[in-house]
């Protein structure tokens, strides 16, 4: 099987990225409870108005398989980019889906689109305990910065990672 097709999400597509988003915080350990957070991931409507919504979805059948918001610095949901960088958030990949690509390829997918934009760089941010989050970020050239560190409430320490475009060219996928 080739590896997943990424595209601008769709209305008909946004109870898919409901349920795997809610599913995937959940099996990694970032929900505790079915509100608070489980309903701002539920919002797929909220964050496609906030920024670009991206889905990868399995070639074959079209099953949405992972999805992210992709968001300018200064606009309704970023966090924690600053002036001339990207960032994105919310990057789930349906629990059944896991160990296919699908994570990576919406992460290039955000990396290409900063690209095209002709930012600088992207920034984001990673719960402190999500490993495999942790190595494919840095497998794809992102640093932590300490500083931009942060916690969105008790107990939830979230780190901060950015990747320079301008030095790590070789993160950027070709044009598909």
């Amino acid at each position: 099987m080739s590896g997943p097709l990424v595209r601008p999400a769709a209305p008909a597509d946004f109870p898919a990225i409901a349920r795997l988003t809610v599913s995937a915080y959940q099996a990694n350990g970032q929900l505790h409870s079915a509100g608070g957070y489980a309903d701002t991931l539920k919002d797929v409507a909220g964050r496609a108005s906030a920024g670009e919504l991206l889905v990868a979805v399995d070639p074959v059948t079209g099953e949405v398989l992972g999805s992210v918001v992709f968001l300018l610095a200064g606009t309704r949901l970023a966090e924690v980019s600053r002036d001339g960088e990207a960032e994105f958030r919310m990057l789930a990949v349906d629990p059944t889906a896991q160990g296919r690509g699908v994570g990576e390829a919406l992460a290039r997918a955000c990396v290409d689109r900063a690209v095209e934009l002709g930012l600088g760089a992207v920034a984001i941010c990673v719960r402190d305990f999500v490993e495999n989050a942790q190595r494919l970020y840095a497998r794809l050239g992102f640093a932590r910065v300490p500083e931009r560190d942060w916690s969105a409430g008790p107990d939830i320490r979230l780190l901060a990672l950015r990747l320079d475009l301008a030095t790590a060219p070789s993160v950027v996928p070709t044009a598909s």
